[in-house]
Parts: structure tokens; sequence; C-alpha cells
């Protein structure tokens, strides 16, 4: 079994067009509209360089910073989860094309997300 792994991370911010020209004057990263939310993707780095990308997005939808963290099935997780004093704050929903996510929360109060990829996802 593959051990999981943050393959995400989401930035909220209050003016989300100034913080794509931010961390795209400052570090370079790509930074484009993605979808019709207020949610940039943001590619950091190439390809054969170790990391991770991620995406800006508004903080009305998403107040802190989120890392999604990729996992083999999200119920078998979200019990794991339950069982280690986490909770699962929203049910798992689908990204056509992507896979289904589900937000969490741990023992502390930080926000995660996980999620199964799955192109079929609809």
């Amino acid at each position: 079994m593959r051990i999981p792994k943050v393959i995400h991370f989401e930035i909220p911010a209050d003016d989300t067009k100034r913080a794509a020209e931010f961390y795209s004057r400052v570090f370079g990263w790509k930074v484009e509209k993605w979808g019709p939310m207020e949610y940039w993707s943001a590619t950091a780095g190439g390809e054969d360089e170790p990391g991770i990308n991620g995406a800006i997005v508004a903080r009305s939808e998403m107040p802190v910073t989120r890392n999604t963290i990729a996992v083999a099935s999200i119920e078998e997780f979200a019990e794991k989860i339950a069982g280690a004093g986490g909770k699962v704050v929203s049910p798992k929903m689908a990204i056509p094309g992507y896979g289904y996510i589900a937000a969490c929360v741990d023992t502390e109060g930080n926000a995660f997300n996980i999620m199964q990829q799955d192109p079929n996802a609809k």
C-alpha cells in the first residue's frame, strides 16, 4: 500500500486576482483562472522539480490554507480519521475528471482534504 502524501495546496485570498499576481510576480508561478468559481490554478515549478502545485481560492470559500492528501479510498480514510479523533466535515464530492474529495479536520482543528483519484468521477 502506498503511503498517502500531500498532492495539492489551496491558499485563501480576499482578492484572488491580486494574490494570483503576487505569487506569479514573486515566485514565477503560472497562475490561471480555472472554472466558474474564484479559483486560480497555480503551477509552482516544473514537472522535473520536487514539490506540488495548488491553487488560490476566495477566502469566503475557504478561510484557511488547506492541503489535500491522496488516499486510495475516501470511505476507508474517513473511518480512520474518525477513529483517530478527527472529523469529516463535508461528504464525498465528485470533481469530474479528477476524482472524489472530502473536507476534514484533525484533532487540533486543522483543515485538510482527502482525495481519491478517479478520472471517471462524475
